[in-house]
């Protein structure tokens, strides 16, 4: 068989070792990360700590929990995520179905899909957006950072593609047991779209968690900024005022920041092992249109 030629078994090989070299390139600086966290002051800012911590040491760590505007960062983070991801699911998945359905069904699609994929080729830009949250009063509030990017086309465009895989049976069994299209969507196409909607789950999540631009436009109090704005304030401004004096007592700045941005990092590494197996259906599915 094919996959037992010689060729195909050096190709494997190859592949799999690359792959792996890869893999533990992108691993190594976040373990690193990690010893220099757990490590003493002295041998941190000395740079001695390479693949073992050096007087081990949780201290940092306690001091980042300890920290009350870490913590509060971390919350409307968590917020943010868990809200934005949600309502985003919401308004793309119900857009999407909408825009799956062919002409003679929904007569004004292409009007609308063309409406939706010229906002990917222009935008009014940072300062109408700013401006346009401002007259909404929105500034400084939780809603600043999700409403602007709640409509992603690139996401729809992947649900609407996947929705037109499914079978027309389905939806033409359904309508002659008396359903309409919300519950047709709800009972038909939700169930059968899992990877796709873990696929794009997994986007609006890592997108909201890494977003630090928007915080530094639209928030003002430092304890409604997201954690990503906070990480970006104290490690690349190098402004340590937003830490608490005592937390950092007695403690390398740069064990400190180690553990936040681990920390920072985790919830995403968690949360992807969960949603891995349904990426790559979701994106080959998605992409392809029939």
């Amino acid at each position: 068989m094919y996959h037992k030629t010689i060729p195909y078994r050096i190709f494997s090989i190859f592949n799999n070792v690359f792959l792996t070299i890869l893999a533990v390139l992108c691993l190594l600086p976040l373990y690193h990360l990690l010893m220099v966290s757990l490590s003493a002051s002295a041998p941190a800012n000395a740079g001695l700590v390479t693949f073992w911590p050096i007087g081990f040491t949780l201290e940092a760590y306690a001091k980042t929990f300890n920290n009350a505007n870490f913590l509060s960062t971390l919350w409307v983070s968590v917020e943010r995520t868990v809200l934005g991801t949600g309502l985003a699911l919401v308004v793309n998945t119900i857009a999407a179905y909408a825009l799956s359905k062919e002409t003679r069904v929904f007569r004004a699609r292409n009007i609308y899909l063309w409406y939706f994929v010229v906002t990917m080729l222009f935008s009014g830009g940072l300062i109408p957006g700013y401006i346009l949250i401002l007259k909404l009063g929105l500034m400084n509030s939780l809603l600043a950072l999700i409403l602007p990017g709640l409509v992603a086309v690139f996401n729809i465009i992947l649900l609407l593609n996947f929705f037109r895989t499914v079978p027309k049976e389905l939806e033409e069994a359904a309508f002659i047991d008396g359903a309409g299209h919300f519950t047709t969507f709800l009972k038909i196409y939700l169930p059968v779209s899992l990877p796709v909607l873990a696929t794009v789950s997994l986007f609006l999540m890592v997108g909201h968690w890494n977003s630090y631009f928007d915080g530094i436009i639209y928030i003002r109090d430092s304890d409604k900024l997201p954690l990503a704005t906070f990480m970006q304030t104290i490690i690349v401004q190098a402004d340590m005022s937003k830490l608490d004096p005592s937390a950092v007592a007695n403690l390398s700045q740069r064990t400190i920041r180690a553990s936040q941005i681990f920390i920072s990092a985790l919830p995403i590494l968690l949360v992807y092992p969960f949603l891995q197996r349904y990426f790559v259906t979701g994106i080959v599915v998605g992409a392809v249109k029939e």
